[in-house]
């Protein structure tokens, strides 16, 4: 019989603000991760600090943001208005303490709870803020959210604007690095959507002038099918044209936050936009060939919007305040009339449009027999081949609070396989086997996806035939052998995603699997090495001839070992498409018609990302 817990007064403990933070860090920035993902912790708090600025530019305050981050340490100095000197450590240390309460202009602000720069100070080793205003300036410091110093007010010849400076503390996010492209992308995503701002991140300028225009133009793989459609209106900006490409690809933003997991704005964009189009031809075309590979951004500005996390990646807001118009309308009406208009002035757009969406349905018919029998394969094919050792959470479980961490491995063989399956998180963390190396689809159509068996199954095991909002896993992670037959088999894997499915890749899901070249180790310690640097480091350390092994393939792994490498420390290295390495690009130059002195090349130099040391 287990033993009574008695549950008495000294059982009920009271936190201070930052022993909660501390102990619920989830709570205030959602996951913590290690930088492989664009949502975790460390850029959150990025984001937390320079929010703030962008509230000020907003106000008519400062056009300027200074940014530096190397070794690990942030610095934002904004040059707006500056916290009042008498509140500075208040508005860093305590909870629901702020300027946006009191005042109207910050209603359409993001930040409305008071948490922001209090979480990034209490999950900082290091953190210090001053503010500069009228000559003054007023300094503190702090230590995982302990004040160290708190200096009086002094003179200065600064200009006005507060500075912030932190180092996340490393307890909390372990091993992390700042990826460039995760911050590259951030800051042009304020730029885009504060015209005029200009944003400073170690040196190199970020401005836009065209907003939403801009972020579209930089974010297609190739020339539009027709002139990117740019409409704006109170509160409402969206820009929108077709590619050469595959799926449908938005960015969302409500005042200013990227909802990267869309919500009802998004929502009502993708229902309004058909609907016109529709109305405009007079022709009943399916939603799904008119959005079959559009390119859109919308933008919403909301009177204290609702959102369904506290890190504001997806709005559940209904309504439009004061008027209480839903979401839903306020978006119809505004491509009603924007976009219904701009149709009849531009017949020549207007005749290409319609000939995608004709090219889009003539398509999706001749595929719709191929697609029934390919899923009666699949079907057949995940039951008796047993190809998919499934997990028991998915990401499109919207109410799970785990979904976030369900995974599946693609990999290579029956002994890789078999090592990753016995010693995965059976809840989390799924298996796909390969049989053999896939088809190179590169140049190929999506009829391939269903004529491939690989192909066709992998699909099948995500879930992304109809839509990516079915996705079944948030990270889809390769693992192949550190080998040369191994990173083409990784080639061969990204070209599919980025052919076919190139909103995974977009949007984060799609990573490398980094396990260890060589173990280390004497009869004390075990290091496991995923460099020859590493190992070199591990032999000075560990003295004299220690073992050394060099692990040929995964399926040298045994079991035991491999879950330290798919556990909490798991190394993923995201693949990434960067400003200036479009995807048309990318597949032209990996899996085009590749001289010798290319192969050599990705051999040896094939890197997925860049970091920020």
């Amino acid at each position: 019989m287990a033993e009574e817990v008695k549950y008495t007064e000294d059982n009920i403990r009271s936190l201070d603000w930052k022993e909660h933070i501390r102990m619920r860090p989830g709570m205030y920035i959602g996951k913590l991760g290690d930088g492989s993902s664009s949502d975790d912790g460390i850029y959150i708090l990025v984001k937390e600090v320079m929010d703030n600025c962008i509230d000020e530019y907003v106000m008519g305050h400062g056009k300027r943001i200074d940014v530096k981050i190397k070794d690990g340490l942030v610095s934002i100095r904004d040059f707006g208005r500056g916290i009042p000197l008498g509140k500075v450590v208040d508005c860093v240390s305590k909870i629901n303490t702020g300027g946006k309460y009191d005042s109207k202009a910050f209603k359409k602000s993001v930040g409305l709870n008071g948490v922001g720069t209090k979480a990034v100070n209490a999950l900082s080793e290091h953190f210090k803020v001053y503010s500069v205003r009228e000559g003054e300036m007023k300094e503190a410091s702090f230590v995982r959210g302990d004040i160290t110093d708190d200096s009086k007010v002094a003179k200065s010849d600064e200009k006005n604007g507060t500075y912030v400076e932190f180092k996340p503390d490393h307890t909390i996010f372990k091993n992390y690095n700042f990826k460039v492209p995760y911050l590259d992308k951030l800051f042009w995503n304020y730029c885009y959507l504060n015209r005029g701002l200009s944003i400073y991140y170690n040196g190199e300028k970020y401005q836009s002038n065209n907003g939403l225009l801009d972020l579209l133009e930089s974010e297609m793989d190739s020339d539009p099918l027709y002139p990117i459609i740019h409409l704006e209106g109170e509160d409402i900006e969206v820009a929108f044209t077709h590619a050469r490409q595959y799926g449908e690809d938005y960015s969302s933003f409500v005042n200013g936050q990227h909802t990267t997991q869309g919500g009802t704005h998004q929502a009502a964009f993708r229902e309004a936009v058909a609907k016109v189009i529709k109305d405009f031809y007079g022709k009943n075309y399916d939603a799904v060939d008119i959005r079959q590979s559009i390119v859109a951004a919308i933008s919403v500005k909301v009177i204290e919007p609702v959102f369904e996390s506290q890190t504001k990646t997806k709005l559940g807001s209904l309504e439009i305040e004061p008027d209480g118009k839903s979401m839903r309308a306020f978006v119809m009406d505004f491509l009603k009339e924007k976009l219904d208009n701009y149709l009849h002035k531009n017949p020549q757009v207007a005749d290409t449009l319609e000939k995608k969406i004709k090219q889009s349905e003539k398509e999706r018919k001749e595929l719709s027999g191929i697609r029934k029998l390919a899923r009666e394969r699949a079907k057949k094919a995940s039951l008796h081949n047993k190809k998919l050792r499934d997990c028991r959470i998915h990401y499109n479980d919207q109410k799970n609070e785990r979904r976030e961490e369900s995974s599946i491995f693609i990999t290579e063989g029956d002994s890789a396989s078999g090592s990753i399956t016995k010693s995965r998180d059976v809840n989390t963390q799924a298996v796909f086997s390969l049989r053999g190396k896939p088809l190179n689809s590169f140049g190929l159509t999506k009829k391939v996806v269903y004529e491939n068996e690989e192909f066709n199954l992998i699909q099948a095991a995500l879930d992304i035939e109809d839509d990516l909002e079915n996705l079944r896993y948030n990270r889809i992670i390769i693992a192949t052998d550190a080998d040369v037959d191994g990173m083409h088999i990784r080639m061969l894997l990204m070209t599919f995603f980025l052919q076919f499915f190139p909103d995974l890749v977009k949007k984060g899901h799609v990573y490398i699997l980094q396990t260890p070249l060589f173990r280390v180790r004497n009869k004390k310690e075990t290091r496991y090495c995923y460099s020859e640097e590493e190992r070199r480091d591990a032999i000075a350390s560990l003295g004299k001839n220690p073992e050394i092994t060099r692990f040929k393939g995964l399926g040298e792994i045994s079991p035991d070992e491999f879950k330290n490498f798919i556990g909490e420390d798991m190394r993923l290295e995201p693949v990434l498409v960067g400003k200036d390495n479009s995807i048309e690009n990318i597949l032209n130059f990996y899996m085009g018609k590749n001289t010798p002195e290319r192969q050599d090349f990705i051999i040896d130099n094939l890197r997925i990302e860049e970091e920020v040391a």
